[in-house]
């Protein structure tokens, strides 16, 4: 009885670490529903951490009606929605053609998209916007999703390299034999077998696109374009901010990214526990 027990301590102490854990990672979320329902007031001082004393649904009707939060809303999820289908096949068709093909410019195809990872994303600014200014892409949804797309290819080919090149050779040998040619080998036969990194590469992708200030603030003036991020920022002014509106929008910008992993996170876990049974 007293072996058994003792051995039961490790795992109840270990239950209790991870339950500690997932309360301290779970509590900020909880917080900011929270505050979404309170004044200023009770925000800035006399009602920090508690409920509210009175659940004010107010703010988020200004903040999606009146600020126009559901608008810019849509707007970050067709910039995103865009940017990873693009990136996402992109990415596929280029890391196919690295890692399954033979051809002179393979290896210098494949360094030109791994320097993309060593350039921070900031060193890019002024370059870019000088582009977009010259083709006339600012103010204009391309003047996102083309950065957007850009910026995540790099990682997003050298995930997938890795699963290209763990497949047989003997697959294309037989499809090529059955009488498919390059583009039905690559759409019809590897494009589904890589599918674990093809949703792991993309909800990276969503996420970065989704949560990015910079670009969007600095290449889209017009408000009617503008992303959820921009107009969150907006409630920040010189004299005053509006806290709970401003909180009630970082709550609807925070839904899609829960939606996501609760309905992704079993291909996450799946393409990296494959990743590092074929690494």
């Amino acid at each position: 009885m007293t072996t058994t027990h003792n051995r039961r301590w490790p795992k109840v102490v270990l239950q209790l670490a991870f339950l500690i854990f997932a309360v301290i990672q779970l509590y900020p979320l909880v917080w900011l529903v929270f505050s979404s329902f309170k004044t200023n007031i009770e925000i800035t001082g006399s009602n920090v951490m508690g409920l509210p004393n009175e659940w004010r649904w107010a703010n988020y009707d200004y903040a999606l009606f009146k600020a126009n939060i559901a608008r810019n809303f849509l707007n970050s999820l067709m910039y995103t929605t865009v940017t990873v289908i693009i990136s996402a096949l992109l990415s596929a068709m280029v890391s196919f053609a690295v890692a399954r093909m033979k051809w002179k410019l393979n290896n210098v195809v494949l360094t030109f998209f791994m320097l993309g990872l060593m350039i921070p994303v900031h060193a890019t600014l002024l370059p870019v916007f000088q582009m977009l200014k010259m083709t006339s892409l600012l103010n204009t949804p391309w003047a996102l999703i083309i950065p957007y797309t850009v910026s995540a290819l790099p990682t997003t080919i050298f995930i997938m390299i890795g699963f290209f090149r763990a497949l047989p050779g003997e697959l294309e040998e037989a499809s090529v034999v059955d009488g498919c040619n390059i583009y039905q080998v690559f759409f019809r036969i590897m494009l589904p077998l890589v599918k674990p990194a093809i949703v792991t590469t993309s909800i990276f992708t969503f996420l970065s696109a989704w949560n990015e200030l910079m670009f969007a603030n600095t290449f889209i003036n017009d408000p009617d374009l503008a992303t959820i991020t921009v107009a969150i920022n907006s409630f920040k002014s010189a004299y005053a901010t509006e806290f709970g509106p401003m909180f009630a929008g970082m709550v609807v910008a925070t839904l899609p990214m829960i939606i996501i992993y609760l309905f992704l996170s079993n291909q996450v876990q799946k393409s990296i526990i494959a990743g590092a049974v074929k690494g």
